[in-house]
Protein backbone atom coordinates (compact mmCIF):
# COMPACT_ATOMS: atom_id res chain seq x y z
CA UNK A 1 0.00 0.00 0.00
CA UNK A 2 1.37 3.57 -0.93
CA UNK A 3 0.71 6.11 1.21
CA UNK A 4 -0.69 8.56 -1.47
CA UNK A 5 -3.09 5.89 -2.29
CA UNK A 6 -4.00 5.14 1.24
CA UNK A 7 -7.97 5.07 2.28
CA UNK A 8 -8.32 5.59 5.97
CA UNK A 9 -11.73 3.83 6.45
CA UNK A 10 -15.56 4.45 6.23
CA UNK A 11 -18.40 5.63 8.24
CA UNK A 12 -20.45 2.74 9.29
CA UNK A 13 -24.11 3.07 9.89
CA UNK A 14 -24.82 2.32 13.34
CA UNK A 15 -28.26 2.92 15.68
CA UNK A 16 -28.86 6.76 15.19
CA UNK A 17 -25.02 7.35 14.47
CA UNK A 18 -21.92 6.51 12.67
CA UNK A 19 -18.80 5.27 13.66
CA UNK A 20 -15.37 5.07 11.97
CA UNK A 21 -14.75 2.03 10.58
CA UNK A 22 -10.60 2.01 9.71
CA UNK A 23 -8.78 0.27 7.27
CA UNK A 24 -6.74 -2.56 8.23
CA UNK A 25 -2.73 -2.12 8.12
CA UNK A 26 -1.16 -5.74 8.38
CA UNK A 27 0.34 -4.95 5.14
CA UNK A 28 3.56 -4.05 2.94
CA UNK A 29 3.88 -0.02 2.98
CA UNK A 30 5.89 2.52 0.98
CA UNK A 31 5.90 6.03 -0.30
CA UNK A 32 7.07 8.59 -3.19
CA UNK A 33 7.40 11.41 -0.45
CA UNK A 34 11.19 11.87 -0.21
CA UNK A 35 10.73 13.46 2.63
CA UNK A 36 9.71 10.80 4.87
CA UNK A 37 13.08 8.88 3.28
CA UNK A 38 15.08 12.45 5.19
CA UNK A 39 13.00 12.07 8.43
CA UNK A 40 13.23 8.22 8.57
CA UNK A 41 17.48 8.56 7.89
CA UNK A 42 17.35 11.13 10.73
CA UNK A 43 15.14 9.93 13.19
CA UNK A 44 17.00 6.14 12.82
CA UNK A 45 20.43 7.96 14.16
CA UNK A 46 19.28 10.31 16.97
CA UNK A 47 17.22 7.22 17.91
CA UNK A 48 20.41 4.79 18.08
CA UNK A 49 22.58 8.26 19.40
CA UNK A 50 20.29 7.94 22.04
CA UNK A 51 20.76 4.14 23.14
CA UNK A 52 24.21 4.82 23.35
CA UNK A 53 24.00 6.94 26.07
CA UNK A 54 21.88 4.31 28.15
CA UNK A 55 25.06 2.08 27.92
CA UNK A 56 28.04 4.64 28.70
CA UNK A 57 26.08 6.34 31.67
CA UNK A 58 27.31 4.48 34.58
CA UNK A 59 24.00 3.12 37.06
CA UNK A 60 21.57 4.26 34.11
CA UNK A 61 18.82 2.80 35.47
CA UNK A 62 18.64 5.30 38.40
CA UNK A 63 18.23 8.51 35.17
CA UNK A 64 15.89 5.84 33.58
CA UNK A 65 13.37 5.55 36.72
CA UNK A 66 13.48 9.23 36.29
CA UNK A 67 12.79 9.34 32.72
CA UNK A 68 9.75 7.30 33.62
CA UNK A 69 8.37 9.46 36.21
CA UNK A 70 8.36 12.49 33.75
CA UNK A 71 7.10 10.42 31.22
CA UNK A 72 4.02 9.40 33.37
CA UNK A 73 3.65 12.73 34.73
CA UNK A 74 3.33 14.11 31.39
CA UNK A 75 1.46 11.77 29.67
CA UNK A 76 -0.94 11.92 32.52
CA UNK A 77 -0.46 15.64 32.26
CA UNK A 78 -2.21 15.15 28.58
CA UNK A 79 -5.40 13.74 30.15
CA UNK A 80 -6.18 16.42 32.63
CA UNK A 81 -4.20 15.67 35.65
CA UNK A 82 -2.45 18.77 37.61
CA UNK A 83 0.28 16.81 39.38
CA UNK A 84 3.82 18.77 38.57
CA UNK A 85 7.33 16.82 38.37
CA UNK A 86 8.03 18.17 42.20
CA UNK A 87 4.58 16.34 43.17
CA UNK A 88 5.56 13.74 41.75
CA UNK A 89 8.80 11.93 43.25
CA UNK A 90 7.16 12.73 46.46
CA UNK A 91 5.30 10.04 49.10
CA UNK A 92 2.26 9.46 49.34
CA UNK A 93 2.41 10.37 53.14
CA UNK A 94 3.97 13.83 51.83
CA UNK A 95 0.84 14.72 49.50
CA UNK A 96 -1.38 17.15 50.11
CA UNK A 97 -5.09 15.29 50.58
CA UNK A 98 -6.54 17.65 47.32
CA UNK A 99 -3.82 16.58 45.15
CA UNK A 100 -3.70 12.71 46.22
CA UNK A 101 -5.90 11.65 42.70
CA UNK A 102 -3.73 12.96 40.22
CA UNK A 103 -0.87 12.08 41.91
CA UNK A 104 -1.66 8.31 42.25
CA UNK A 105 -2.39 8.43 38.53
CA UNK A 106 0.85 9.59 38.01
CA UNK A 107 1.99 6.28 40.30
CA UNK A 108 -0.05 4.40 38.41
CA UNK A 109 1.59 4.53 34.98
CA UNK A 110 4.89 4.42 36.51
CA UNK A 111 4.00 1.08 37.87
CA UNK A 112 2.21 -0.12 34.40
CA UNK A 113 5.38 1.50 32.44
CA UNK A 114 7.89 -0.69 34.81
CA UNK A 115 5.72 -4.00 35.13
CA UNK A 116 5.00 -3.91 30.92
CA UNK A 117 8.87 -3.84 30.32
CA UNK A 118 9.28 -6.31 32.82
CA UNK A 119 6.82 -8.44 31.23
CA UNK A 120 8.86 -7.99 28.04
CA UNK A 121 11.40 -10.36 29.76
CA UNK A 122 8.82 -13.16 29.19
CA UNK A 123 6.28 -11.95 26.75
CA UNK A 124 6.99 -10.38 23.51
CA UNK A 125 4.69 -7.01 23.03
CA UNK A 126 1.31 -8.42 22.36
CA UNK A 127 -2.55 -7.20 23.51
CA UNK A 128 -2.71 -9.56 26.88
CA UNK A 129 0.39 -7.41 28.17
CA UNK A 130 -0.89 -4.20 26.96
CA UNK A 131 -4.37 -5.61 28.87
CA UNK A 132 -2.08 -6.31 32.03
CA UNK A 133 -0.60 -2.52 31.50
CA UNK A 134 -4.07 -1.09 31.67
CA UNK A 135 -5.39 -2.94 34.45
CA UNK A 136 -2.38 -1.65 36.82
CA UNK A 137 -2.58 2.16 35.19
CA UNK A 138 -6.75 2.30 35.87
CA UNK A 139 -6.49 0.76 39.18
CA UNK A 140 -7.93 2.56 42.18
CA UNK A 141 -8.04 5.59 40.13
CA UNK A 142 -10.77 7.43 38.22
CA UNK A 143 -11.75 5.19 35.77
CA UNK A 144 -11.25 1.84 37.81
CA UNK A 145 -15.48 1.24 36.95
CA UNK A 146 -14.43 1.11 33.63
CA UNK A 147 -13.45 -2.42 33.10
CA UNK A 148 -9.62 -1.63 33.60
CA UNK A 149 -7.66 -4.55 31.84
CA UNK A 150 -10.74 -4.89 29.14
CA UNK A 151 -11.37 -4.26 25.95
CA UNK A 152 -13.88 -2.26 25.77
CA UNK A 153 -17.75 -3.89 25.09
CA UNK A 154 -19.72 -0.67 23.80
CA UNK A 155 -19.48 2.51 21.88
CA UNK A 156 -16.79 5.06 23.14
CA UNK A 157 -16.66 8.84 21.29
CA UNK A 158 -13.97 11.68 21.98
CA UNK A 159 -15.17 15.13 22.29
CA UNK A 160 -18.43 15.95 23.23
CA UNK A 161 -21.40 14.91 25.71
CA UNK A 162 -22.92 12.31 23.89
CA UNK A 163 -22.49 10.10 20.62
CA UNK A 164 -24.62 13.69 18.90
CA UNK A 165 -22.18 15.77 19.12
CA UNK A 166 -18.62 13.56 19.60
CA UNK A 167 -15.76 15.17 17.76
CA UNK A 168 -15.03 11.58 16.64
CA UNK A 169 -16.70 7.99 17.17
CA UNK A 170 -14.36 5.00 17.07
CA UNK A 171 -15.24 1.69 15.66
CA UNK A 172 -18.05 0.10 16.96
CA UNK A 173 -17.27 -2.89 19.33
CA UNK A 174 -18.26 -5.72 17.62
CA UNK A 175 -15.39 -4.94 15.45
CA UNK A 176 -12.74 -3.95 17.74
CA UNK A 177 -11.38 -7.62 17.92
CA UNK A 178 -10.94 -8.33 14.47
CA UNK A 179 -8.94 -4.86 14.06
CA UNK A 180 -6.44 -5.27 17.29
CA UNK A 181 -5.50 -8.86 16.28
CA UNK A 182 -4.62 -7.36 12.76
CA UNK A 183 -2.47 -4.80 14.37
CA UNK A 184 -0.70 -7.39 16.83
CA UNK A 185 0.05 -9.33 13.81
CA UNK A 186 1.68 -6.26 12.31
CA UNK A 187 4.02 -5.73 15.20
CA UNK A 188 5.40 -9.22 14.33
CA UNK A 189 4.88 -9.38 10.79
CA UNK A 190 8.60 -10.77 9.11
CA UNK A 191 7.20 -11.14 5.77
CA UNK A 192 6.60 -7.62 5.20
CA UNK A 193 9.62 -5.02 4.34
CA UNK A 194 8.34 -1.98 6.69
CA UNK A 195 10.56 -0.48 8.97
CA UNK A 196 10.50 -0.33 12.90
CA UNK A 197 9.61 3.74 13.18
CA UNK A 198 6.94 3.78 10.21
CA UNK A 199 5.62 0.29 11.87
CA UNK A 200 5.19 1.90 15.20
CA UNK A 201 4.14 5.50 13.48
CA UNK A 202 1.12 3.28 11.56
CA UNK A 203 0.31 1.27 14.87
CA UNK A 204 0.20 4.65 17.55
CA UNK A 205 -2.36 5.96 14.59
CA UNK A 206 -4.65 2.85 14.51
CA UNK A 207 -4.34 2.11 18.16
CA UNK A 208 -6.08 5.54 18.88
CA UNK A 209 -8.11 4.96 16.08
CA UNK A 210 -9.67 2.45 17.57
CA UNK A 211 -9.86 3.64 20.87
CA UNK A 212 -9.91 0.00 22.36
CA UNK A 213 -10.66 0.82 25.88
CA UNK A 214 -13.03 3.03 27.30
CA UNK A 215 -10.55 5.04 29.48
CA UNK A 216 -6.85 5.46 29.35
CA UNK A 217 -6.43 4.82 25.23
CA UNK A 218 -4.01 8.06 25.32
CA UNK A 219 -1.68 6.94 28.34
CA UNK A 220 -1.36 3.02 26.77
CA UNK A 221 -1.19 4.15 22.87
CA UNK A 222 2.04 6.75 23.78
CA UNK A 223 3.64 3.71 26.39
CA UNK A 224 2.95 1.42 23.59
CA UNK A 225 5.39 3.60 21.42
CA UNK A 226 8.11 2.88 24.14
CA UNK A 227 7.87 -1.25 24.65
CA UNK A 228 7.61 -1.42 20.67
CA UNK A 229 11.17 0.10 20.45
CA UNK A 230 12.65 -1.65 23.15
CA UNK A 231 11.10 -5.51 22.51
CA UNK A 232 12.10 -4.62 18.76
CA UNK A 233 15.58 -4.19 19.69
CA UNK A 234 15.88 -0.26 18.77
CA UNK A 235 16.13 0.49 22.53
CA UNK A 236 18.00 -1.50 25.02
CA UNK A 237 16.59 0.50 27.94
CA UNK A 238 13.51 2.46 27.89
CA UNK A 239 14.81 5.68 27.22
CA UNK A 240 12.84 7.54 24.38
CA UNK A 241 9.13 9.03 25.43
CA UNK A 242 7.23 11.40 23.48
CA UNK A 243 4.42 12.64 25.56
CA UNK A 244 6.72 16.26 26.09
CA UNK A 245 6.90 16.80 22.77
CA UNK A 246 3.13 15.60 22.08
CA UNK A 247 1.94 18.16 25.12
CA UNK A 248 3.69 20.87 23.27
CA UNK A 249 2.58 20.39 20.00
CA UNK A 250 -1.17 18.99 21.57
CA UNK A 251 -3.22 20.61 18.72
CA UNK A 252 -0.57 19.41 15.77
CA UNK A 253 -0.64 16.17 17.23
CA UNK A 254 -3.92 15.96 17.14
CA UNK A 255 -5.01 17.67 13.68
CA UNK A 256 -1.64 15.17 12.12
CA UNK A 257 -4.15 12.03 13.46
CA UNK A 258 -7.57 13.77 12.33
CA UNK A 259 -6.26 14.63 8.98
CA UNK A 260 -5.32 10.66 8.28
CA UNK A 261 -8.63 9.98 9.23
CA UNK A 262 -10.51 12.58 7.48
CA UNK A 263 -8.29 13.50 4.31
CA UNK A 264 -6.44 10.14 3.88
CA UNK A 265 -3.03 11.63 4.86
CA UNK A 266 -1.25 8.74 6.48
CA UNK A 267 1.92 10.55 4.91
CA UNK A 268 1.76 13.79 7.02
CA UNK A 269 1.07 11.95 10.11
CA UNK A 270 3.83 9.49 9.70
CA UNK A 271 6.02 13.14 9.13
CA UNK A 272 5.12 14.49 12.08
CA UNK A 273 5.91 11.39 14.24
CA UNK A 274 9.21 10.93 12.60
CA UNK A 275 9.88 14.56 13.95
CA UNK A 276 8.98 14.36 17.19
CA UNK A 277 10.88 10.70 17.24
CA UNK A 278 14.18 13.16 16.30
CA UNK A 279 13.17 15.48 18.84
CA UNK A 280 12.68 13.94 21.39
CA UNK A 281 15.97 11.61 20.69
CA UNK A 282 17.58 14.92 20.81
CA UNK A 283 16.33 16.24 24.15
CA UNK A 284 17.12 13.15 25.54
CA UNK A 285 20.70 13.18 24.83
CA UNK A 286 20.80 16.33 26.26
CA UNK A 287 19.41 15.05 29.58
CA UNK A 288 22.22 12.55 29.14
CA UNK A 289 25.11 14.63 29.07
CA UNK A 290 23.61 17.02 31.84
CA UNK A 291 23.34 14.30 34.15
CA UNK A 292 26.82 13.18 33.46
CA UNK A 293 27.92 16.63 34.04
CA UNK A 294 26.12 16.87 37.06
CA UNK A 295 27.04 13.86 38.60
CA UNK A 296 31.59 14.97 38.03
CA UNK A 297 29.74 17.55 40.44
CA UNK A 298 28.39 16.05 42.43
CA UNK A 299 31.32 13.34 43.27
CA UNK A 300 33.99 16.09 43.40
CA UNK A 301 31.50 17.97 46.30
CA UNK A 302 31.01 14.73 48.17
CA UNK A 303 34.27 13.62 48.55
CA UNK A 304 35.24 16.76 50.74
CA UNK A 305 32.72 15.25 53.38
CA UNK A 306 35.42 13.28 54.96
CA UNK A 307 34.00 10.69 57.29
CA UNK A 308 30.64 11.48 55.90
CA UNK A 309 31.27 10.91 52.24
CA UNK A 310 30.37 6.81 52.17
CA UNK A 311 26.85 8.11 53.69
CA UNK A 312 26.71 11.02 51.22
CA UNK A 313 27.94 8.68 48.59
CA UNK A 314 24.45 6.27 48.91
CA UNK A 315 22.40 9.23 50.20
CA UNK A 316 23.27 10.63 46.51
CA UNK A 317 22.78 7.28 44.37
CA UNK A 318 18.64 7.51 46.47
CA UNK A 319 18.33 10.86 45.00
CA UNK A 320 19.57 9.89 41.53
CA UNK A 321 16.17 7.66 41.61
CA UNK A 322 14.19 9.68 43.63
CA UNK A 323 15.34 13.75 44.37
CA UNK A 324 13.51 14.47 47.53
CA UNK A 325 14.11 13.03 50.81
CA UNK A 326 13.29 13.96 54.49
CA UNK A 327 15.02 13.52 57.70
CA UNK A 328 13.09 10.28 58.48
CA UNK A 329 14.01 9.05 54.98
CA UNK A 330 17.79 9.51 55.43
CA UNK A 331 17.28 7.68 58.92
CA UNK A 332 15.55 4.67 57.35
CA UNK A 333 18.11 4.77 54.08
CA UNK A 334 21.14 4.92 55.98
CA UNK A 335 20.21 3.42 59.22
CA UNK A 336 21.02 6.44 60.89
CA UNK A 337 19.60 8.70 64.35
CA UNK A 338 18.21 12.14 63.58
CA UNK A 339 21.45 14.26 64.63
CA UNK A 340 23.56 12.51 62.28
CA UNK A 341 20.68 12.43 59.55
CA UNK A 342 19.95 16.03 60.10
CA UNK A 343 23.65 16.63 59.64
CA UNK A 344 24.08 14.91 56.54
CA UNK A 345 21.49 17.21 55.04
CA UNK A 346 23.09 20.15 56.71
CA UNK A 347 25.82 19.08 54.92
CA UNK A 348 24.53 18.45 51.08
CA UNK A 349 22.59 22.09 51.76
CA UNK A 350 25.58 24.04 52.53
CA UNK A 351 27.26 22.19 49.09
CA UNK A 352 24.02 23.32 47.29
CA UNK A 353 23.02 19.28 46.97
CA UNK A 354 19.73 20.09 49.07
CA UNK A 355 17.22 22.44 48.88
CA UNK A 356 14.47 22.87 51.51
CA UNK A 357 11.17 22.97 49.40
CA UNK A 358 7.93 23.65 51.82
CA UNK A 359 9.25 26.38 53.86
CA UNK A 360 8.23 24.10 57.07
CA UNK A 361 9.92 23.96 60.94
CA UNK A 362 8.59 20.32 61.09
CA UNK A 363 8.25 17.40 58.29
CA UNK A 364 10.58 19.37 55.56
CA UNK A 365 11.46 17.88 52.56
CA UNK A 366 14.44 18.43 50.78
CA UNK A 367 15.19 18.50 47.09
CA UNK A 368 18.04 17.60 44.45
CA UNK A 369 16.47 20.90 42.76
CA UNK A 370 19.61 20.92 40.06
CA UNK A 371 19.00 17.28 39.17
CA UNK A 372 15.16 17.46 38.95
CA UNK A 373 15.75 20.56 36.78
CA UNK A 374 17.01 18.62 34.15
CA UNK A 375 13.67 16.72 33.80
CA UNK A 376 11.37 19.73 34.17
CA UNK A 377 13.04 21.43 30.98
Amino acid sequence: MKFENFKSGVLAQQYRYKSFQPALINREWNWEDPRINVLLENATRSLGELNAYTAIVPDVDLFIHMHIIKEANTSSRIEGTRTEMDEAVLDSREINPESRDDWQEVQNYVAAMNSAIAGLNNLPLSLRLLRNTHQTLMQGVRGEQKTPGEFRRSQNWIGGTTLADAVFIPPHHNTVADLLADLEAFWHNEEIQVPHLIRIALSHYQFETIHPFLDGNGRIGRLLITLYLVNHGLLDKPALYLSAHLEKHRTAYYDALSQARKSNDIGHWCRFFLQAIISTAEHGKQTFRSILSLRQEVDKAVVTLGRRAENGRLLTMHLYKKPSVSVVGVMDLLDLKRNPAQGLIASFQDLELLTESTGYKRNRIFTFKRYLDIFKD
